[in-house]
Parts: structure tokens; sequence; C-alpha cells
């Protein structure tokens, strides 16, 4: 009787340790699913933050190409409203 009451034991160990494991396993797998979410929003942040950088950077770059070339360019486009 005292080998088969170890058995049973074992066995009840046996899925304790592997009831434990897949808890823990779970437990894992959501904190990863929860830091991966959390770099892909600082990704999606930077991405909108370098989508403006560079927004402004063209404006700045449209706004030098449109520029007058020398103060005979500017007197013209003043006498003309274009300016």
């Amino acid at each position: 009787m005292g080998a088969l009451s170890v058995l049973k034991a074992s066995r009840r160990m046996q899925r304790l340790a592997i009831g434990i494991a897949l808890i823990g396993a779970v437990l894992l797998f959501l904190l990863n699913l929860r830091r991966a979410g959390e770099q892909a929003g600082r990704a999606a942040e930077r991405l909108q933050d370098m989508e403006r950088t560079n927004d402004a950077l063209q404006r700045m770059l449209e706004a030098g190409a449109d520029r007058p070339r020398d103060r005979d360019d500017l007197a013209e486009r003043l006498r003309g409203g274009r300016f």
C-alpha cells in the first residue's frame, strides 16, 4: 500500500509542477507581449516626431528656395505684391 500512495503522490506532484510551469509560461508570455507593445508604441511616437521634423525641414527648404536672390529681386517682388 505504501508504494501505491507514493506513486499517487508523485503523480499529483507532477500535475502540480506541470500546472505551475504552464502558469509561469503564460505569465512570461503576457509580460513579453506587454513589453513588445510598449516598444511598438515608442517606435510609433519616434516615427511621428521624425515625420513632424522632416515636414518642418522640408518647409524651410522650400521657403529658402523661393527667397529673393538679391536686392533687385526683393524690390521687384515688393512692387509686384508677391512678397
